[in-house]
């Protein structure tokens, strides 16, 4: 019971409230929803995709019209598709300026390290919470408290 009381303790302290379109990768379904749930309760609309080719139409297809993403969220690692660290360099062709997420549950990685040197403007590692994911938020669109 009480974890349950600091959960929601901590769901209500999330500090980050933005607007706009996220895209979201990752290979596995509950993570997608988890997220997704988690950006509609800070402010945003998200689309999902399962892999970084489907990633890529997308971005370059809302690029193209009135109504780009603010942000891509990119898993490292699909297993049989293509991942974040092979997703990003076509996103940068695309927009020079993406702002892009890397987010994995291999911490030792040497990308989570140095994601900066591949592109990524943040990282989040797997498992993360909401509050995890606004701070990251605040670093990137420039609203830390």
């Amino acid at each position: 019971m009480q974890k349950e009381d600091n959960s929601i303790k901590n769901e209500k302290e999330s500090s980050h409230k933005g607007h706009g379109k996220i895209l979201i990768m990752d290979d596995q379904k509950a993570i997608l929803k988890m997220v997704r749930r988690m950006l509609k309760r800070m402010g945003y609309e998200s689309d999902t995709v399962t892999d970084g080719d489907q990633a890529i139409e997308l971005y370059h297809d809302a690029y193209d019209s009135d109504d780009p993403y603010e942000l891509v969220i990119l898993d490292l690692t699909v297993p049989g598709g293509k991942g974040g660290a092979k997703t990003i360099p076509e996103l940068l062709k695309i927009n020079p300026n993406v702002k892009a997420l890397v987010s994995s549950g291999y911490s030792n990685d040497p990308l989570m390290a140095n994601y900066q040197d591949c592109g990524f403007c943040g990282v989040v590692p797997k498992p993360y919470t909401k509050q995890q994911l606004s701070d990251v938020l605040n670093k990137i669109f420039g609203t830390e408290k």
